[in-house]
């Protein structure tokens, strides 16, 4: 029977490697392999900046040459009012620093998802939850204030509700209303537990929506639009097969420290190699689960808090009259 090779279900630059090889933390600062990492922020908000600068860490990544930047906020889902704040104004000040355009330049916001899906409706909750001012801009210009940049947001949803490849709606829309910028937002699909509802990705080389969970569409990219696109992502769900994987590796890790450095069994489970590991239990569980992909059972409550932060981090970084005491003030 032919064996079945499937390559880890991510959509984390960090978590990611040459595709059939498993995933990894990408952590140590520096550049090697063509990738740069820096590592920012703290113990609350820890901030993962890789940089693919060569074609080798396209290779080494299995993505394109750009800025890939990661916030891990593991305490997030406490709803903590504190970390919430804070995290909105790292976010904004992440974000400002992708953004390469005027100050008075349109910018489109992309929710991209299944708003019937909870999973899923990252994008669209937060397009609802944007300060949109583009229609004023035009029709009340007298009214608005220097530091109000116009925006305007879509949510398109998806193939399977329209019947029309959400690239090609996005495209529609930028050559009708010729943005200088698009900021893509999307639920992603992490290799680490620890990451689902308490991480935030950006980049600067857009999105290949569904391509997390073997689902990818057509690219939301500069090449497929013509404008420079940011995706904004949090990862909701994780492949079954990482949940089996990680229990087994706790269980391997518990057995290693209780066992003698000097005994076979150490010898045995310190050489098993954890990636074959992995790719043994896609195999097998390919047959019996398919394409499962798990979301913990709080992800109502946490995709819509989730879904503020990030809007509050957009509106922040798009208009320069709103800061960090205005967090949640155009929430609606």
């Amino acid at each position: 029977m032919a064996r079945l090779v499937r390559s880890i279900r991510t959509d984390m630059a960090d978590e990611s490697r040459a595709a059939g090889s498993g995933a990894r933390m990408i952590q140590q600062q520096g550049v090697q392999d063509g990738i740069q990492v820096e590592q920012d922020g703290d113990q609350q908000v820890s901030i993962t900046r890789v940089h693919v600068v060569s074609p080798l860490g396209e290779q080494n990544t299995g993505k394109p040459m750009g800025t890939y930047i990661t916030m891990d906020m593991p305490q997030i889902r406490e709803l903590s009012r504190d970390l919430y704040e804070k995290a909105c104004r790292m976010l904004a000040r992440e974000l400002e620093n992708l953004i390469q355009i005027n100050d008075r330049d349109t910018v489109l916001v992309v929710g991209l998802g299944n708003w019937n899906v909870t999973a899923d409706s990252l994008g669209p909750r937060v397009s609802s939850h944007l300060m949109v001012t583009r229609h004023l801009h035009e029709y009340l210009p007298q009214e608005i204030d220097d530091g109000v940049r116009p925006v305007c947001a879509i949510a398109p949803g998806v193939l399977g509700l329209t019947g029309i490849e959400t690239g090609h709606i996005i495209k529609g829309v930028v050559n009708q209303i010729k943005p200088a910028l698009v900021i893509a937002v999307d639920a992603l699909a992490s290799r680490n537990m620890n990451r689902v509802n308490a991480s935030v990705q950006l980049a600067n080389t857009g999105i290949a929506p569904g391509s997390g969970i073997g689902n990818k569409r057509m690219a939301i990219a500069q090449e497929t639009l013509g404008v420079p696109v940011i995706a904004i992502g949090i990862p909701t769900v994780v492949d079954a097969a990482t949940i089996v994987s990680d229990t087994i590796d706790i269980m391997i890790d518990s057995m290693i420290n209780q066992s003698a450095t000097d005994s076979g069994l150490y010898t045995m489970l310190s050489n098993i190699d954890r990636d074959e590991k992995y790719q043994t239990i896609i195999n097998l569980l390919e047959p019996y689960s398919g394409n499962l992909v798990v979301t913990p059972k709080e992800t109502d409550e946490i995709v819509e808090y989730l879904s503020k932060l990030v809007a509050n981090g957009i509106n922040m970084a798009l208009h320069k009259n709103i800061d960090a005491k205005d967090v949640d003030r155009f929430i609606q």
